[in-house]
């Protein structure tokens, strides 16, 4: 929990001590070796909770108000987003907004999320997930994209039909890595991996591999070199998107814009 909100333990048991003093009982129980929440203290939560997200919705609201529009955006696109979303969207924000610059970033997974923290950017797209930093604001968009698996027409998984997930890893696989070391990308047989789709992409129309891919992005970028989408139980699925912000440093006027905007789709 230190590392997630930046602050040292000594400094968040300091102001624990204080809010436990202040309210006259323990929000713990220190008996054993990791701390839990005492009953007390999980009525509490849901209040702390409860004050900390309306603390973030005033700051939004007064940025609003103020009418600050910033004179740069910088948002960090997931390949996962239809291009046709996208074509759209800068479309309608150049009208919007003409003299507020507007920079595009693609990254994925935790790259999205460190960007954001250290304020490399204001807005990002990730594919969701069930949890975030504290300081990360999210909401699910009413949009999904769906994800298939690919291979070069002239690799030798292109002629099978019935395959299991199992044995695609007797191939060479084509994943997704974050530049953010993860123990999570754990691979079960050879692969190579790249920080984003279109470069995995080009990997599999080359014939280097099997690959998970926004089928979008397939249709967008791969039509004079066809890749095959196997026949996989399951896939193609659909996954949800979700748009992030740092709390710490609310989007201005044309942030709050393009996240009304993509929230409405």
């Amino acid at each position: 929990p230190a590392r997630r909100l930046r602050k040292s333990q000594s400094t968040i048991s300091t102001a624990i001590a204080h809010l436990e003093a202040d309210l006259g009982f323990s929000l713990f129980d220190r008996s054993s070796r990791q701390p839990v929440l005492t009953e007390e203290g999980k009525r509490v939560l849901s209040y702390v909770q409860a004050i900390l997200s309306a603390s973030d919705r005033l700051d939004e609201v007064a940025l609003t108000l103020s009418g600050e529009t910033e004179a740069r955006l910088t948002f960090v696109l997931s390949d996962t987003l239809h291009p046709d979303s996208l074509e759209e969207l800068m479309a309608q924000f150049d009208r919007q907004f003409p003299h507020t610059e507007f920079e595009c970033l693609i990254g994925e997974n935790d790259d999205v999320i460190d960007l954001l923290q250290k304020g490399r950017a204001q807005i990002g797209l990730i594919e969701a997930r069930d949890d975030y930093p504290t300081d990360i604001g999210a909401t699910r968009l009413p949009v999904q994209s769906w994800m298939g698996v690919y291979v070069a027409t002239t690799h030798p998984l292109a002629s099978q039909t019935n395959l299991r997930w199992e044995q695609l890893h007797t191939w060479r696989e084509l994943r997704l890595n974050t530049y953010l070391e993860s123990n999570a990308n754990i691979t079960r047989g050879p692969a190579w991996s790249a920080p984003n789709y279109l470069l995995l992409l080009s990997m599999a129309v080359q014939g280097f591999g099997w690959c998970v891919l926004p089928c979008a992005l397939v249709e967008e970028f791969a039509a004079e070199k066809p890749l095959a989408q196997l026949d996989v139980p399951g896939w193609p699925r659909a996954i949800a998107i979700d748009l992030l912000w740092n709390k710490k440093t609310p989007p201005g006027t044309a942030g709050n814009w393009l996240r009304y905007h993509l929230q409405q789709k």
